[in-house]
């Protein structure tokens, strides 16, 4: 199975790297400046002990000659709309297009582009970035790959691609459903990092911290649960533990790149969650004013 993986950054890189790893016939889409520094000292995952160079194909978009039969999209969101003009030549009439983003919203412009049977739903769980050098940096030890059909039968071809390759993959049965609760995790441990400008731990261990956190996690599953997408209890106790560690010196990608002074994605995130509360009568005054906080930001920024 030919694969494209769209982006080599900290999560397609770090997925697409893998995959390179176990042999799989990977193909990198990437940028003239990504291409040129992979040429240059190769496709690196370093951090925890690890120090790994990959040479991975590369290309570029107006060099896209042939279809592949998996298209991985990791791009972030406001690149999107883009990387479909980059990747449409790619996508033949059994392409199957797996996306990773964060929030939900992309599902309906890829739908909308591709047409829904050949767009899968996506989560991913890991803890990556890219450092000064433009290597992809492990922050912690967790690397998993759920994904799933929303219509029609399960991707069974993708289990011996995507499975075996030095992460954890699953095909899951409610594959929305996942990308929920994966939802409601990013908004919460967003909202209380970028909100407070804190680690996890650094709000937890002020007082009040530990309240406020809970309230966060309240409003993000009471979405949810308006909009159908319950999430299980099991998921919930561990996003509610995970931001009220005492000790923790965790952050969310949105916390990192907004003290970084890069794009936040304020509207994926946060923006499109309030969007449907307020669609749906779910109250969300702590969602409403991370929203705001990060606008301000993202204005200020421009």
């Amino acid at each position: 199975m030919k694969i494209l993986v769209v982006g080599a950054g900290a999560v397609g890189g770090y997925f697409g790297g893998r995959l390179v790893q176990a042999g799989r016939d990977v193909t990198f889409l990437v940028r003239p400046k990504r291409a040129r520094l992979i040429g240059e000292r190769g496709l690196r995952i370093v951090g925890l002990g690890e120090d790994t160079t990959l040479h991975p194909r590369t290309i570029l978009a107006d060099e896209i000659t042939s279809t592949f039969d998996l298209v991985l999209v990791s791009v972030k969101a406001a690149a999107l709309r883009s990387a479909m003009d980059d990747f449409a030549p790619a996508v033949g009439p059994d392409t199957l297009i797996l996306p990773v983003l964060n929030g939900m919203r992309h599902l309906d412009e890829l739908a909308g582009r591709f047409g829904e049977r050949r767009v899968l739903g996506g989560v991913v769980m890991v803890s990556t970035t890219l450092d000064a050098d433009g290597d992809i940096l492990r922050l912690a030890d967790v690397q998993s790959l759920a994904y799933g059909s929303r219509a029609g039968p399960p991707p069974d071809e993708l289990v011996g691609v995507l499975g075996g390759a030095g992460f954890e993959t699953r095909l899951a049965a409610d594959i929305v459903g996942e990308m929920w609760a994966k939802w409601v995790f990013i908004a919460a441990t967003g909202a209380v990092t970028c909100l407070m400008r804190a680690t996890i731990g650094e709000v937890a261990s002020t007082p009040g911290g530990t309240e406020f956190a809970h309230a966060v996690v309240d409003e993000c599953a009471a979405v949810a649960e308006a909009a159908g997408h319950p999430v299980p209890k099991e998921s919930l106790d561990g996003t509610r533990t995970t931001v009220t560690a005492p000790h923790s010196s965790l952050t969310s990608s949105a916390y990192r790149d907004l003290v970084r002074d890069r794009p936040v994605e304020v509207e994926e995130i946060f923006g499109d969650l309030v969007r449907r509360a307020r669609l749906l009568g779910a109250p969300v005054p702590l969602l409403s004013l991370v929203t705001l906080n990060l606008r301000v930001y993202q204005r200020s920024r421009a």
